[in-house]
């Protein structure tokens, strides 16, 4: 989503640590680029207007000019600029979700309608039920969750609710179109209190626009509720409307956090940019795909990092700590040392690790910019269609084709292809991906890292991702 902003923000970072001297001239000339990144990216004006204002009072003070290196320490002004803008300013942990309540914690979810306030609440919901909930950096552990709808006007919003929490694998209180929401409200307080819930969240109805009736409700609900978090769920595809709507929304609760969805859009995520500015409350998560693990905790120097095309390593390292079974991974390890062979059975396994990892494309956003042109090659699930088909292939050989690859010969391989309803060149062409994993694998034993990185930069055909700075890289 935020494409276009990177682009433009990476080509001023580079100019920036090009310029030996910073005078007002070229200064001005920098702060032009990033002004015109900004509102090309949607953010709204006053927010610019601050921003640019900050970055050049710092740009053209001591702190700059008096650097050895004043390029790169004016980026250095740009990113830390960046990173306040999006609620840096208010502390490491602002972000994390306050649950200090007497149990239930309760959650009030709020937002117009098709921002994704039901799915959303699904997906917060399994993140806390797999403890992933944080205290001043320290998880608190699984937490038992309670899910509730008191949208009552939506006909399939409660079914929907019901739908995603038994796919997130939490609890649903039922309630129906005939209750008041306060009344719904008021019963699943009492029912998470005697069935010793840690949260409940509640999800409330939206509209298409703001009206009066819709924040008088979810002020009544506010009051009969008594929320520890009252989270504002907003559509990253809206724009500026989005710092209109966030506005209204508070003036009229006390928000305590925002959730920006559908960062994986194509908008130009301004939003990202303007709602915490206009509402003073920090952005505490970000959806970044539509499946229910796609929630992430929102860090506002990381996300600096990542608009300025530096990366965002940290959140890919835990990403795929939250993937990767160890376990797996050490049992594969020992079995390399002890001189067995890899086979298929365990290339069919790492497909599936890696498979855990979720959207290449969005994992690979989150690298430097230099591997931007490998990201957009794997948008739009082709590298998830093509791992899927891979492991259809693997999983239509038997368990002992699998260990022992040099059975399949041509009718076994027409057999496989049948049962996993592709060509036989694919079977072909997987089993040579295999041949070149194998090779890896033996230079890994042989020489260690070294030779398995130049035997990487000779593989070929892996579904034409090209990786920069050398050979073919792989193709998933």
């Amino acid at each position: 989503m935020l494409d276009n902003l990177t682009n433009r923000l990476s080509r001023v970072v580079k100019t920036l640590r090009g310029e030996a001297r910073l005078t007002e001239a070229n200064t001005q000339e920098i702060l032009r680029e990033v002004r015109m990144a900004l509102l090309e990216a949607d953010v709204a004006l006053p927010v610019v207007r601050d921003f640019i204002a900050r970055v050049r009072d710092k740009a053209l003070g001591e702190e700059v000019v008096g650097s050895l290196t004043p390029g790169q320490a004016l980026v250095g002004v740009v990113h830390k600029e960046l990173a306040s803008l999006m609620g840096g300013d208010l502390g490491e942990h602002a972000g994390e979700l306050s649950l200090a309540q007497q149990p239930p914690a309760i959650i009030l979810m709020a937002g117009l309608q098709g921002a994704g306030k039901t799915t959303t609440t699904g997906k917060l919901a399994r993140w806390l039920a797999e403890g992933n909930h944080t205290h001043d950096g320290r998880k608190t552990g699984r937490k038992k969750v309670l899910v509730v709808s008191a949208d009552v006007y939506r006909p399939a919003a409660i079914e929907q609710l019901k739908t995603v929490a038994g796919q997130a694998g939490v609890d649903f209180m039922p309630s129906n179109t005939s209750q008041a929401p306060e009344a719904i409200a008021r019963a699943a307080i009492d029912h998470a209190r005697r069935h010793h819930y840690d949260v409940l969240m509640v999800d409330t109805a939206g509209r298409l626009g703001i009206d009066q009736a819709m924040m008088d409700e979810i002020r009544l609900l506010h009051q009969v509720l008594q929320p520890i978090e009252t989270l504002f769920v907003v559509d990253a595809m809206q724009g500026q409307d989005a710092v209109n709507v966030a506005k209204a929304f508070n003036d009229a609760l006390p928000l305590t956090g925002v959730v920006l969805t559908k960062l994986d859009g194509d908008a130009r995520g301004g939003a990202a940019l303007s709602v915490r500015h206009v509402t003073g409350k920090p952005l505490k998560f970000v959806g970044v795909s539509e499946k229910l693990n796609g929630l992430e905790p929102f860090h506002p120097d990381r996300m600096a990092r990542r608009i300025l095309g530096m990366g965002d390593i940290l959140s890919l390292v835990e990403q795929a700590q939250k993937a990767i079974d160890v376990d797996e991974a050490q049992k594969l390890a020992s079995k390399l040392k002890s001189g067995s062979r890899f086979d298929l059975n365990d290339f069919r396994d790492q497909l599936a690790q890696v498979g855990k990892l979720g959207d290449m494309g969005s994992l690979l956003e989150k690298l430097p910019s230099q591997f931007a042109q490998a990201a957009n090659q794997l948008k739009g699930g082709q590298a998830e269609k093509q791992m899927s088909r891979m492991l259809g292939i693997l999983n239509a050989m038997t368990p002992l084709e699998r260990s022992k690859p040099e059975l399949l010969k041509a009718s076994r391989k027409r057999r496989i292809a049948a049962g996993s309803g592709v060509p036989v060149q694919e079977v072909n062409r997987l089993l040579s991906q295999f041949d070149q994993m194998q090779g890896m694998m033996k230079q890994m034993k042989k020489g260690g890292m070294a030779k398995m990185m130049r035997a990487m930069g000779g593989l070929k055909g892996m579904g034409g991702l090209k990786l920069p700075g050398g050979g073919g890289g792989f193709k998933f």
